[in-house]
């Protein structure tokens, strides 16, 4: 069994390497697919695209909340994470058209999960940016 290497023995990443990772990553956080299309995969960036979008819209149909943190509820903090793994519709939606969603709707339950879930997507992909930048994945 192989030992686990170190900070210390593993080889430090070139500057040249950090320059193009951060504003990818960066892109990839607030565009769903943008850091796959930075990447040249023009394709895929577009299809998760269609799919981050069509999972909000879908939530935002069924008037689902668009989590915020509430004081002494922590678990918000993690639910407002996730919204906030969208990227710049998070931030559009919450604080330039004040969108909450509407509690007693009949869909706010199945919409909020759809919300989560475009969070969560854009989060996965910026992962499987990092990975392709870092060549663990070709």
């Amino acid at each position: 069994m192989s030992e686990p290497v170190s900070r210390a023995q593993a080889p430090a990443e070139s500057e040249s390497d950090l320059k193009r990772t951060l504003p990818t990553v960066l892109m990839a956080w607030l565009i769903p697919g943008a850091g796959h299309f930075m990447l040249g995969r023009r394709g895929l960036a577009i299809v998760f695209l269609l799919i981050i979008a069509c999972s909000l819209g879908v939530g935002l149909l069924l008037d689902g909340n668009l989590y915020g943190i509430v004081p002494n509820r922590p678990l918000t903090v993690l639910a407002t994470l996730a919204c906030m793994g969208m990227g710049a519709p998070y931030f559009v939606l919450r604080f330039l058209l004040d969108y909450q969603g509407d509690i007693v709707a009949p869909g706010y339950e199945y919409g909020t999960a759809f919300i989560l879930t475009a969070g969560l997507m854009n989060l996965l992909l910026i992962l499987d940016t990092m990975d392709i930048l870092s060549g663990k994945k070709s």
